[in-house]
């Protein structure tokens, strides 16, 4: 039995991206409001063996022996990866079995330990969070277990970003009336600047949260903060769900999308070069396309295409 697997799904960070769940379910440093795994059941900072890797090993080559292509084996699920002791070793086994890239998706509470850092070191992509920078709003926003501290974890993720040689992507999850004011915003620009990642990725709500009264931003104020932080490399990945969200909407684009997906299944890069624009401006009407249920991704040999609803 594959528990440990799962996927391959479309992602829109990774490609084709196939999970490793090495923790419990909703095992984390976090609590975070906006989760939409829903609230951490074991709020933990100790690193334990929970599966063994052998486990994980057995049933990885079992999945990989039926799918000649994936963008990038992540290391995801319901909880935090960095409590599984033995990610280290995980990665550096799969580094002897596959050239796929490897991906973590990671809290970043815990480099500031060494130990921790050293884990992630053999991995392609690691993709922490920072949604604060003031102690107040990480509490409000993170609920974190009571032995972190927010300049802690904020000087970790400087020395890993120092010393690692792949590439970070830092998430920044905006919670409106929470972290969307402009000091809190200004220190989270200062602090992302020490960082030095190589991309930026801000988010916001669009699937239920682990908590009521969490609101969402709307999307101009994404694109504010991305042309106010200028100086960083930063994209939006919050999804569309309405017209007006998307400023100098275009009929005609949305329609020239629409009517090209409906004559044969399309990648983005054809999109790309079909209409001259630039994924992230597509990607904000294939949302509403999405939502409308006008078109579907789906993934057809190894590749994530759109096409139309029937």
């Amino acid at each position: 039995m594959i528990k440990h697997i799962f996927g391959p799904v479309p992602s829109r960070r990774l490609g084709i991206s196939l999970g490793i769940d090495i923790v419990p379910f909703k095992t984390c440093s976090l609590d975070c409001i906006y989760c939409e795994c829903g609230p951490t059941t074991q709020l933990a900072i100790k690193e334990e063996i929970f599966i063994e890797p052998d486990i994980i090993m057995e049933q990885l080559s079992r999945v990989l022996e039926h799918h000649d292509r994936i963008d990038h084996l992540t290391f995801s699920g319901s909880g935090e990866p960095t409590l599984h002791k033995g990610l280290g070793d995980i990665i550096r086994r799969i580094k002897k079995i596959t050239h796929i890239p490897v991906a973590v998706l990671t809290n970043g509470t815990l480099l500031y330990r060494r130990e921790i850092r050293n884990n992630l070191m053999e991995a392609d992509i690691v993709l922490p969070s920072l949604d604060a920078v003031s102690p107040q709003v990480f509490q409000k926003i993170n609920q974190p277990h009571a032995e972190l501290d927010i300049q802690q974890i904020i000087s970790g993720l400087i020395a890993f970003s120092k010393e690692y040689k792949g590439e970070i992507r830092l998430e920044v999850f905006i919670v409106g009336g929470i972290n969307d004011s402009p000091e809190e915003l200004e220190k989270l620009h200062h602090t992302i600047l020490a960082i030095d990642p190589q991309r930026v990725q801000l988010n916001s709500l669009d699937r239920p949260p682990a908590y009521d009264n969490v609101e969402p931003v709307p999307y101009d104020l994404l694109e504010k903060i991305t042309n106010q932080w200028q100086d960083l490399p930063v994209e939006i990945i919050k999804r569309i769900k309405q017209r007006r969200e998307i400023t100098s909407f275009s009929r005609n684009l949305e329609n020239s999308i629409l009517n090209t997906i409906n004559r044969r299944p399309l990648m983005i890069e054809d999109l790309e070069q079909l209409t001259g624009k630039k994924r992230v401006e597509l990607f904000k009407y294939i949302d509403i396309l999405e939502k409308e249920k006008k078109i579907k991704s789906k993934i057809i040999d190894n590749n994530i295409f759109y096409s139309p609803t029937p």
